[in-house]
């Protein structure tokens, strides 16, 4: 029988179908033998051709800058959405607004080799990745004409990726997006009436159920969202309530890299070589209204398992076929294998 759910930070319904239900099978994507490109401008060798590193982690103290030898770099967008400048120009238009395109768009590459997906980078490799995510997200926030910083990953066509090789993106912008805002004030609504922050009673509420949860560690609780938009969506989300993404500590770090990489890694094991995208959500930044209270930052995977079409367009609502616990106890019966010392 279909089922309306709420989500409590946006306050969206979703529509839950299992009979539209798909077979795990309809799911699973296609598996791809990896074949290393004639030309990756991401690889090892091609650091001159890419361009010139904003960041980097090197192997070895020694090493030059734009040369092989790191474990990650971070490069300003060949082709980017936002640019940076050092004042932001706004203009009226009748009853039109305008401004310029200031901000930044950034790419994290992830691997010098050519290796897919982030699930099979080893354990440090990710912990260097999540590093350079918040190296980057502090320093960019001290410009105080960047209002909001988004990090996200595209794998996979289907979820926007050009290049294979495994890499992130960075792209901050001189207003909060609606979309954000959205959740921003669902999350003060809910602390003005409960005084209490939405995503700790979400935490509490997964950990009392226990049939959502796929994976948990000392720091991070994963788990298939109540009320989530696409089939599979995952949060991740940190136990101690924090609403800034800038505070993650080196602890954190290790466990979050390591549950990023399992879950990841249950999600292809299930249904294959599927296209997601992974955004971290995170406070704004150089705003007059302090969220430290009222926002918890945590990371959502979305595998691009349904199309959006004129329903969703027309309405907002999304039509989900697979209930979050049906999906969550698909997830938890894979066996993962930590596999630490692999791609080191």
């Amino acid at each position: 029988m279909s089922e309306f759910r709420k989500d409590p930070v946006s306050k969206r319904w979703v529509i839950f179908s299992p009979e539209r239900a798909y077979r795990p099978s309809d799911f699973v994507g296609e598996e791809e033998i990896i074949e290393k490109p004639k030309y990756c401008p991401f690889c090892s060798g091609n650091e001159k051709k890419s361009g010139d590193e904003i960041l980097a982690y090197p192997k070895k103290p020694d090493r030059e800058p734009n040369t092989p030898g790191w474990w990650i770099r971070v490069l300003e967008n060949k082709y980017p959405a936002l640019k940076t400048s050092d004042s932001l120009k706004k203009k009226g238009i009748g009853i039109y607004d305008k401004m310029d395109g200031l901000g930044k768009h950034e790419i994290f590459i992830e691997t010098e080799e050519h290796i897919k997906c982030i699930s099979e980078l080893s354990q440090t490799q990710v912990e260097k990745v999540i590093l350079a995510y918040r190296d980057r997200y502090v320093e960019i926030s001290a410009d105080k004409n960047i209002k909001h910083i988004l990090i996200f990953k595209n794998y996979g066509e289907d979820a926007g990726a050009s290049l294979e090789h495994s890499h992130s993106q960075l792209i901050a912008t001189p207003v909060v997006p609606k979309r954000v805002e959205t959740e921003i004030n669902g999350a003060i609504d809910y602390y003005h009436f409960r005084d209490r922050c939405v995503y700790c009673d979400i935490i509490d509420q997964e950990l009392i159920d226990k049939d959502r949860i796929i994976e948990e560690n000392e720091d991070f609780i994963a788990f298939n969202f109540f009320a989530g938009k696409v089939p599979y969506e995952t949060w991740i989300m940190p136990r101690l309530h924090n609403a800034y993404f800038s505070t993650i500590s080196k602890g954190q770090i290790k466990e979050l890299a390591r549950i990023i990489r399992r879950v990841i890694k249950r999600i292809k094991l299930h249904l294959g070589d599927v296209n997601y995208n992974m955004v971290l959500h995170t406070a704004p930044v150089n705003t007059s209204t302090r969220l430290d209270e009222v926002f918890h930052w945590h990371i959502e995977i979305m595998p691009k398992l349904t199309k959006i079409a004129g329903f969703e367009w027309g309405t907002g609502y999304y039509i989900n076929p697979v209930y979050p616990e049906d999906a969550s106890k698909r997830l938890r019966e894979i066996v993962v294998v930590d596999d630490d010392d692999a791609q080191k």
